[in-house]
């Protein structure tokens, strides 16, 4: 007798993404990407867009990474990262930041900063936990916290005060599900930055809340004017913070995808399960030249360093000659104009400057609460590239205004 129900025949799904997670199939482009396929194929565009140096890897560091491979280092390091880079890492951590960690069991070394968030976020979220993020910030955090199974929770910060956190603003959004609070600064896109005062009532509501924190040192070295003040170095933060920076900013080291992550030991060790389950460890090749760009790359990154605070003068000071407010930033290689006065939608503005101006920069309103009325212009380029760019945008400027 044949078994009508084996037989039945199955449902189809109507197509493909029916068979995607709820979570996937949701899940919007990066704003960052979606703008920047518009540039492909276009002639004689400045692109102030894309986070990355303008710089090549030192030589001496990518000479380290090829005398590695002529003599065969191409298998697996353990899944923690090559012990020699875990303890120059440490080094450098505690001479440059005042953060001292055990390379042993508090340092992961990771495919780029990205995948060190990545990990921490999904060790700590338990589903529905609220995740609190800065805003404007790093396009990433919100989509991997939803991905993870957590709720994000934008904190809206305001160019009219450098775009800091407060208390006060953290607090107005702490509630009993207030798991984690995610930290970038300085800041990607604003350039804004905290210092040691700034920090001081955040590390107190930190505590009272019993809530962990990712922070997200990535530019740590690129500030100007005063001394980056990590958080982890805050009293009593160093075991509740997840420090998380890389080689990709500071190095020129972006395709590199080296990264790592600092803290708690039981923290560390559940992010190292995943990573192992997931890419194993990270290249040894990079993690060569990572190591050599720590042990003799500090002069070079110097030089980097001071190219971009006088590009970044000189971008602040353009912007504002041609009537765009823009907050000084104090960090990073990002300037954060107001095009508010135009009239126009981040989204517009960036879009007809794009096809009008030749020039491509990053609509704010992809950077979350706050973004909106503002522009992303990266200044890792050449002087003479922000030059042609500031015309460029003063033209198009004009000529909208003129529209009205």
């Amino acid at each position: 007798m044949i078994n009508e129900q084996q037989t039945a025949p199955v449902n189809r799904r109507a197509s493909f993404a029916d068979y995607l997670a709820p979570q996937a199939r949701s899940l919007k482009p990066s704003g960052i990407r979606r703008f920047f396929d518009l540039v492909s194929g276009r002639k004689d565009v400045i692109t102030l867009g894309v986070g990355e140096p303008d710089f090549v890897t030192p030589w001496h560091v990518r000479d380290a990474c090829v005398a590695s491979l002529e003599n065969g280092k191409t298998q697996y390091t353990s899944n923690a990262g090559m012990p020699e880079l875990r303890e120059a890492i440490g080094s450098y951590l505690d001479s440059r930041f005042k953060v001292t960690y055990n390379p042993a069991d508090e340092i992961l070394v990771t495919v780029g900063g990205s995948e060190a968030i990545d990990l921490a976020l999904r060790a700590l979220i338990a589903p529905g936990d609220e995740i609190l993020i800065p805003e404007p910030c790093y396009i990433s955090y919100s989509p991997i916290t939803t991905l993870s199974g957590g709720v994000a929770v934008g904190i809206e910060t305001f160019a009219d005060d450098a775009f800091k956190l407060r208390a006060e603003q953290l607090k107005a959004v702490i509630t009993p599900r207030s798991k984690v609070l995610i930290l970038c600064y300085p800041s990607n896109p604003t350039g804004g930055v905290m210092t040691y005062d700034d920090w001081l009532p955040i590390a107190k509501l930190v505590e009272e809340h019993d809530l962990i924190v990712i922070s997200d040192e990535i530019y740590a070295e690129l500030s100007y004017g005063q001394k980056h003040v990590s958080f982890a170095a805050m009293p009593g933060m160093r075991d509740r913070t997840i420090l998380v920076s890389g080689f990709s900013k500071a190095f020129a080291m972006t395709g590199w995808r080296m990264g790592y992550a600092c803290g708690h030991p039981e923290i560390i060790a559940a992010m190292l399960r995943i990573h192992q389950y997931t890419v194993m460890c990270a290249p040894i090749m990079g993690q060569v030249a990572a190591l050599e760009a720590l042990t003799n790359g500090m002069e070079e990154m110097e030089r980097m360093i001071e190219s971009y605070n006088q590009r970044r003068r000189l971008v602040v000071k353009g912007f504002r000659e041609i009537g765009l407010e823009c907050h000084e930033p104090q960090g990073a290689f990002y300037a954060f104009p107001s095009i508010k006065s135009t009239g126009l939608s981040s989204e517009l503005f960036a879009e007809r400057l794009l096809t009008e101006g030749n020039v491509a920069a990053v609509p704010g309103n992809v950077f979350g609460l706050g973004g909106e009325g503002h522009l992303r212009c990266s200044y890792a380029t050449s002087v003479a590239q922000l030059n042609e760019a500031i015309e460029r945008i003063g033209k198009f400027v004009e000529r909208v205004r003129n529209e009205g």
